[in-house]
């Protein structure tokens, strides 16, 4: 099963007031935490999705260790990123399934990411999912059979609703930190306590 990771990294950071991709946290910005784990994983192949303020961003990270691509229309919500990042998988490299993962999530590492790709393999559903703060959430593994229905996400719509209407092809993986993510100050202030 060959895996892919779209790292979704397009957003404008409105509540923080500057790019939270470059936020830091343990000396590294919050998007080298995502690469460092989309690399450091059992995936395939990967790409980063960029859009708001890219240039500034992509100063902050050595451009050869992840193929990044720009979302043109990063303003129409996270479901057009999605479907950048999945377009060029699936031209350049044909995954099996995806995981799909935000750059804000400072306690993503590595190995949440194989359990995801391991419990999939276990379980052969077509989803895996993060659970935390009793929800389902990102990092999320979707199988080939889902990737039309990624693609016809529209506006700020994530891919929970392909969850919730298909849980009986879910597994899920226990990720409590998930709940984590960065949107304020004061998260970035609470995180580096």
């Amino acid at each position: 099963m060959k895996t892919g990771i779209i790292i979704l990294a397009a957003g404008e950071s409105t509540r923080l007031g500057y790019p939270k991709q470059i936020a830091k946290y343990k000396e590294k910005t919050l998007l080298q935490l995502a690469i460092d784990a989309a690399n450091d994983c059992k995936a395939d192949k990967r790409v980063l999705v960029l859009g708001a303020n890219r240039d500034e961003i992509k100063k902050t990270f050595p451009g050869a260790s992840i193929p990044n691509i720009p979302n043109p229309h990063f303003e129409k919500g996270m479901s057009s990123s999605i479907k950048v990042g999945l377009e060029y998988m699936l031209k350049f490299d044909q995954p099996d399934q995806v995981i799909i993962m935000l750059c804000d999530q400072p306690f993503v590492d590595a190995k949440i990411l194989n359990k995801l790709i391991a419990t999939q393999k276990k379980e052969s559903k077509g989803i895996v999912a993060c659970e935390y703060s009793k929800t389902v959430g990102v990092p999320i593994l979707f199988g080939k059979a889902y990737f039309k229905e990624l693609m016809e996400l529209t506006g700020d719509e994530g891919a929970k609703n392909i969850v919730l209407a298909n849980e009986d092809d879910m597994a899920s993986v226990s990720f409590p930190k998930g709940k984590v993510d960065i949107d304020t100050e004061e998260d970035l202030r609470d995180l580096n306590l």
